[in-house]
């Protein structure tokens, strides 16, 4: 059996940031400025809460450096 369909389109290849900046109009630029805001926010949440298992756990066991 095959892996791969021989009648598909090829895969495109991702274009450089700068090529994606450049072809993206103002709207398209302050929409992925949106997306990006809420991913570091995510990110963020994320790291304070592994800081705060962290804490917990050196709390219990002592750790910490």
């Amino acid at each position: 059996m095959f892996d791969e369909d021989p009648f598909s389109a090829p895969a495109k290849k991702a274009l450089p940031l700068e090529a994606q900046l450049e072809g993206a109009s103002i709207d398209e630029l302050e929409a992925r400025i949106v997306r990006l805001k809420a991913e570091i926010a995510q990110c963020e949440a994320a790291i304070t809460a592994k800081r705060a298992q962290r804490a917990a756990a050196d709390a219990v066991f002592g750790g910490g450096s």
